[in-house]
């Protein structure tokens, strides 16, 4: 069964496979430090440091993060329902941590993700984009 183009729905899919694939290299240099990957974390030298500093926690949650955003990416791209209650769900999860980074942590630099992750997440909702799903589900 072929599936559906969507220009937007194969960028947010790949969105999400970066993301797996970014949250997995953390767990990588979090489990074995000071190796040649950790030239990663200069782009993010601060997260860096919060991650180290909640030790195996922060292996845990990037784990997590990673098998979310790896199946939110499956299910964009073979245009499952699931998939994009999860993406919906990962933007929000997303949007709500922004807002509260910039309103308990006075991180202000966050508050650029809030329109972005809005934005995304009207976009799946909207009519058109559900009827991909729709369709794509109805399909033999």
């Amino acid at each position: 069964m072929p599936r559906q183009r969507s220009v937007g729905l194969d960028a947010l899919g790949a969105f999400f496979a970066f993301g797996a694939g970014a949250s997995g290299l953390s767990v990588v240099t979090l489990l074995w430090p000071g190796g040649p990957l950790d030239v990663v974390w200069r782009v993010n030298p601060d997260g860096h440091a919060a991650l180290q500093r909640a030790g195996g926690w922060a292996v845990l949650l990037m784990l997590v993060v990673c098998a979310a955003c790896a199946a939110t990416a499956r299910g964009l791209r073979a245009r499952r329902r699931w998939g994009r209650t999860l993406a919906i769900t990962m933007l929000a999860l997303n949007l709500l941590s922004d807002l509260v980074n910039a309103a308990v942590l006075g991180d202000r630099r966050t508050l650029v993700g809030v329109p972005i992750a809005a934005l995304l997440i009207a976009y799946l909702l909207a009519s058109r984009t559900r009827a991909v799903f729709q369709r794509a589900e109805s399909e033999p």
